[in-house]
């Protein structure tokens, strides 16, 4: 019989964690592992979860304290035969952590950010799980230093990239940029993010005003959607900025808008994991420019991209400069990225997720 797991996710946003989630579930269905979705109705990754053959339990989740989305999810688990909860966000994770107890489930919490978690012991729910994921070494550090979770019960696995969807050959440039409405011309400079405040297109975009001067052939992709779009029409305008940025909203195929880029940059100042958007584009052979923000420091490799001081636009505006004034330097970069995260495949997160399921089981059984 296959293992039975139920995620739990609160968020309704589309974003790094929510894709993680999927990604998770279907890798590990190539596994044999029965994945379905607790969520909001209203959630974005509801949608996602249904359209990819999931099963999909739509419940409130008002708050910590919920009891009908508690008593709810006792009975799911309890009906389906659940073997393992894999909670998400700080809500769900009260309420599936809970559930999971009182049903008899192993509880699994992964966590996703790298802001700090409250750390008082009024605030126990984490230490409670038989197992917390991180997706970032950063993030199991500062668990266990400052929410007393045990060592030998926690593990950072990054986010797996499917390196054959994020390949150098799913596209040419010309073809990306025709596909998008890019200029087919001149350097492309781009950042793939849900627009959320901590991402920081601020500094993007400032940093894009300043490159913008220098280099009239210089243009700037924004890909991704979220609670800041207005803001960041906003800062457009205000800096001049409405013929040399492009805003894409939301991308399905990120592969194919990524290979329209010359230079990908992350600007992020806080909560990152492992940041997926960096992966995918070192997959795809780009220079990347990308701040230390969370567990970024995690995909170093010997010189594989510029990494400059999270919330220093100074930095990051000099670095992609230098890789404009320096192409040999960019194509250095590009040589060795894709080989420098072929350990992040998502098959590999898929194995190291099955030795956390198999490792929690086989602890209930004992």
């Amino acid at each position: 019989m296959s293992i039975r797991v139920l995620h739990t996710e609160w968020s309704n946003g589309w974003g790094g964690q929510e894709i993680r989630i999927i990604e998770e579930m279907k890798a590990m269905r190539q596994m044999g592992v029965d994945s379905r979705l607790a969520c909001r109705e209203e959630a974005l990754i509801a949608r996602k979860a249904r359209k990819n053959g999931f099963e999909v339990y739509t419940l409130p989740f008002r708050g910590n304290t919920d009891l009908s989305t508690l008593f709810s999810l006792i009975s799911i688990i309890r009906r389906e035969k659940i073997d393992i909860v894999n909670t998400h966000s700080g809500k769900d994770t009260w309420v599936g952590g809970l559930a999971a107890r009182m049903a008899g489930a192993r509880f699994i919490r992964t966590r996703h950010l790298s802001n700090p978690i409250n750390p008082s012991r009024l605030n126990f729910i984490n230490s409670l799980a038989d197992y917390v994921i991180t997706t970032g070494e950063s993030v199991r550090r500062d668990m266990i230093d400052n929410n007393r979770i045990a060592p030998q019960k926690i593990v950072s696995i990054p986010t797996g990239i499917d390196e054959k969807r994020f390949d150098p050959a799913c596209c040419t440039k010309e073809e990306a940029r025709a596909r998008f409405s890019l200029p087919r011309n001149g350097i492309l400079i781009g950042i793939v993010a849900v627009l959320r405040s901590f991402k920081r297109h601020d500094i993007f975009l400032r940093c894009a005003s300043r490159i913008a001067s220098k280099y009239p052939q210089s243009s700037f992709v924004i890909a991704g959607d979220g609670p800041q779009r207005r803001h960041i029409e906003g800062l457009i305008e205000e800096y001049g900025l409405q013929e040399r940025v492009y805003m894409t909203g939301h991308v399905d195929r990120v592969e194919e808008l990524m290979r329209a880029l010359d230079i990908f940059v992350l600007s992020s100042d806080s909560k990152e994991g492992v940041p997926q958007s960096v992966m995918q584009a070192l997959m795809l052979s780009l220079p990347v420019v990308a701040t230390d923000a969370g567990s970024t420091a995690d995909l170093y490799r010997d010189g594989n991209f510029i990494m400059v001081e999270a919330g220093d636009e100074d930095s990051l505006a000099e670095a992609v400069e230098t890789l404009l004034l320096e192409p040999s330097l960019a194509e250095r970069l590009s040589s060795k990225a894709r080989e420098s995260v072929m350990e992040f495949r998502r098959s590999e997160m898929a194995r190291r997720v099955m030795e956390v399921y198999r490792s929690v089981l086989d602890g209930k059984k004992r």
